[in-house]
């Protein structure tokens, strides 16, 4: 890190200690350009990956997915099968890499993590009163705690909107703080729930706050809204954690989750990572997919391209 990297990283972390300061920060952010911002994410949909490229971004994609269940019905034996497929997404193929993570609630990690111990797989889990984060702070760590202690090594915390919304911004930021902290040596992940932000721009700042916070990683959406993922959106968070490494030295990840569920989509996503912060984030320790179905596609499409035979759903799990 440089030395004026350093200078701008012990300012910015200044900030939180004083509202007026933070907000007087986030508001003087640039604005974001709307009509730029879609036509240039529209335009990114466009690029053509063929051949070897597509078979490379396919496995990629694969290795980059949080294979999630965040249902009411979920059951110790529903996340043990799906953590056995994100170890060997085709079994089929043991050339099939394994996904990113697996992404369940508190009280299924457990089950999660007699799957996944030592293997290589992240076991990722939902906290924070998740997906309203409309909880007390205590209720919100002690949550946080409890997944770390069963097993979970990344954390997806939700911030609470109303607040970010009503411009309580020292709110946010503390209760991201706090949730960093009680991560211990877990990662965070801060769902922004995008959805609900109504600009860009406070999509913007929201972005820059969690990383203030201490975030190591930013992610749209919890998927239990009507509005999830974008491109549009996820070009603003790219930009965002491009401009604060360049400010402060320190890397940060970024996660699209909810309604991405095509291959086409997920290249879509990789195209916008390379030529909006570049390779660096092309790894899963920097870029994740939060999806359920998104899987089965990319795996039909490997398929295809290694066999010439198109496979159906039916030839892989429903999860």
């Amino acid at each position: 890190m440089t030395a004026t990297a350093t200078s701008a990283r012990s300012d910015l972390s200044e900030l939180g200690r004083s509202e007026t300061a933070l907000r007087t920060f986030l508001h003087g952010l640039p604005g974001v350009d709307q009509v730029g911002a879609e036509q240039r994410a529209a335009q990114l949909g466009t690029r053509s990956i063929k051949t070897t490229a597509k078979a490379q971004a396919i496995d990629l994609a694969i290795r980059m997915v949080d294979l999630t269940t965040l249902e009411g019905a979920d059951t110790p034996g529903k996340v043990r099968a799906l953590a056995a497929k994100a170890l060997r997404p085709d079994p089929a193929d043991p050339s099939c890499p394994h996904v990113g993570a697996v992404c369940v609630y508190p009280l299924m990690v457990p089950y999660v993590a007699e799957v996944l111990r030592g293997s290589g797989v992240h076991l990722a889990s939902v906290a924070t009163a998740f997906p309203s984060g409309q909880a007390p702070l205590e209720v919100k760590l002690a949550d946080t705690r409890a997944a770390v202690e069963a097993g979970a090594d990344e954390i997806d915390m939700v911030i609470n909107r109303g607040a970010f919304l009503a411009g309580r911004y020292s709110e946010v930021y503390d209760e991201i703080v706090a949730t960093k902290q009680a991560c211990g040596d877990a990662h965070l992940k801060v769902i922004l729930e995008t959805g609900e932000l109504a600009t860009y721009d406070n999509v913007r700042r929201a972005s820059w706050l969690a990383m203030l916070a201490g975030g190591d990683f930013i992610k749209t959406s919890t998927g239990k809204v009507p509005v999830a993922a974008t491109l549009p959106v996820t070009l603003v968070m790219l930009e965002a954690v491009r401009d604060f490494r360049a400010a402060t030295g320190r890397q940060v990840g970024v996660k699209p989750a909810g309604g991405i569920k095509t291959t086409k989509d997920a290249i879509k996503y990789l195209v916008m990572v390379n030529e909006t912060v570049g390779p660096d984030w092309l790894d899963p320790d920097w870029f994740r997919f939060g999806a359920s179905s998104l899987l089965n596609d990319l795996l039909m499409q490997r398929t295809k391209l290694k066999t010439g035979v198109y496979a159906g759903p039916d030839y892989f799990t429903l999860d």
